[in-house]
């Protein structure tokens, strides 16, 4: 039997793996009275199975095996990958371009779904090369789940011959608003500045080159514009 691991422990959930899949258990916190907290946890696990089966009809997501809003639990695949966040420096600037415009490209699918991610960072996305990916049927216990293995990570693309995977949707939220959309953009360029300064500009104009697949970039952009003057405002 495989021994289980804590892959992270963060302020909301403690994420554990275990015989290739992932646990997310989200923590109780005392400064909340009970009766609200148990609502509260149970309806983000609601809302965050909910949101990643249906993201993961459109872009590349770990699959809900299972949830449980009595346990506050969701058992999802395990993506063997690397964090973007820990490995898009390493690559070639044309490289890291070619992973940015994917990017938006998934961005843009998720906000023509009405889907807002809410915490669109580079530790929330993982890089998996498509060559290596094993899709298993697990036969034995009739599940149907998918198990997600990459061999081993290599220093290239490939010729864009990869998959960036998105995860941990615990702050998204269905939504139309413009406003809400250019929001998730924003969030995303502000990390691309904090992690990945050297080339953040050149990279987040990729994101946006993706991104114009959207059936609404054109109204998003105008609307990520304000953002940007309002945030520029708040800073002075």
């Amino acid at each position: 039997m495989n021994k289980s691991e804590i892959l992270g422990c963060g302020a909301e959930a403690i994420l554990t793996l275990e015989n290739n899949q992932v646990t997310k258990n989200r923590i109780s916190k005392s400064y909340r009275l009970p009766q609200i907290d148990e609502q509260i946890r149970k309806l983000r696990t609601r809302n965050e199975a909910k949101l990643l089966e249906k993201a993961g009809k459109i872009i590349p997501t770990p699959k809900v095996i299972s949830s449980d809003e009595k346990t506050k639990e969701i058992i999802l695949e395990f993506i063997d990958g690397k964090k973007l966040s820990e490995c898009l420096n390493e690559f070639s600037l044309k490289e890291q371009e070619e992973i940015c415009k994917q990017i938006g490209q998934s961005v843009a699918k998720l906000h023509d779904a009405e889907i807002i991610h809410g915490d669109l960072t580079t530790s929330n996305m993982i890089y998996v090369l498509e060559k290596n990916l094993d899709y298993q049927q697990q036969k034995d216990n009739g599940s149907g789940e998918r198990k997600i293995q990459s061999k081993k990570l290599g220093g290239k693309v490939d010729n864009a011959n990869f998959k960036i995977f998105f995860i941990d949707f615990g702050l998204s939220f269905n939504s139309p608003k413009f406003e809400d959309k250019a929001v998730d953009l924003h969030l995303l360029k502000q990390a691309l500045e904090a992690k990945h300064f050297q080339h953040w500009e050149t990279l987040f104009k990729k994101v946006l080159e993706g991104y114009s697949i959207s059936k609404n970039s054109d109204v998003v952009l105008k609307q990520f514009k304000e953002v940007e003057k309002r945030g520029r405002y708040k800073e002075h």
